[in-house]
């Protein structure tokens, strides 16, 4: 499966957000299964703490018609980050969406919310039903998480173990500061270790985010990385590589708790 990770920002407008997406599933072109864009690329979170209740929509509305439309147009699928309405008007879901030339295939709403670091997501965003979300793309199952999510071990293995995931899908707005390219490179790299499973972790660039978007196979190693900047990389993920490593490392079935 060939993936394209999009390290590029959000902006505040939608409509520059779905031209931008058109355009970048567009220059992927054909020979890539699977288009990953960073967490609510629909529509920057804007300042800290700000509402973002009036952005929100709903799984038919422009931004899922725009990544539906430009999947259909190359044959691949794309994932991407979006504000969804919830039943609090207040509060929308932060959700991933991944969709093809058929529709939305599945949809995830982000379980941790990150209220760390300073900041309270939970004070304008909902958090999603306790519900790991898998779905097949290409041959290979993909296992959803948001951002945050990845600090999280006992998700990704959940994940991997009950519902079993092969590659880890992470797209992110990793804020920028004292530390945390560290911790984004490190996290990721332990969930792909820790589990066998690749990992490709999108992130919004610099300066508010931490770029640094990874392609991980199931060992640790660094497929394609990504630099601060705004980016976009594409990589293998390859059925013999994953294998491989399950038998090199069975640690999923060396499990004992």
């Amino acid at each position: 499966m060939r993936v394209a990770l999009v390290q590029e920002a959000s902006d505040l407008d939608p409509a520059v957000n779905r031209d931008r997406l058109a355009a970048r599933v567009a220059e992927a072109g054909p020979e890539v299964d699977l288009v990953v864009l960073p967490e609510v690329f629909a529509r920057d979170f804007g300042k800290a703490g700000s509402d973002v209740s009036a952005h929100a929509e709903t799984l038919e509305g422009p931004f899922v018609t725009a990544a539906v439309a430009a999947a259909g147009a190359t044959g691949t699928t794309v994932v991407a980050g979006m504000f969804e309405r919830s039943d609090d008007p207040g509060r929308p879901f932060n959700t991933l969406v991944v969709v093809d030339g058929g529709g939305v295939r599945a949809s995830y709403r982000k379980i941790h919310l990150y209220d760390s670091f300073g900041y309270r997501e939970s004070d304008r965003l909902l958090a999603g039903p306790m519900a790991p979300v898998t779905v097949d793309v290409a041959g290979f199952r993909l296992g959803l998480l948001t951002c945050y999510d990845l600090r999280f071990p006992e998700l990704a293995r959940t994940l991997v173990v009950d519902h079993g995931a092969e590659v880890l899908v992470c797209p992110a707005a990793w804020v920028a500061g004292e530390g945390k390219v560290r911790h984004w490179s490190t996290l990721a790299a332990a969930r792909a270790i820790e589990n066998t499973a690749y990992v490709a972790a999108t992130g919004q660039p610099a300066p508010r985010y931490s770029g640094h978007s990874v392609l991980l196979d199931p060992l640790g190693a660094v497929v394609a990385e990504a630099g601060p900047d705004a980016e976009v990389l594409v990589g293998e993920v390859r059925r013999s590589v994953l294998e491989d490593a399950r038998r090199t490392n069975p640690s999923l079935a060396n499990r004992r708790l």
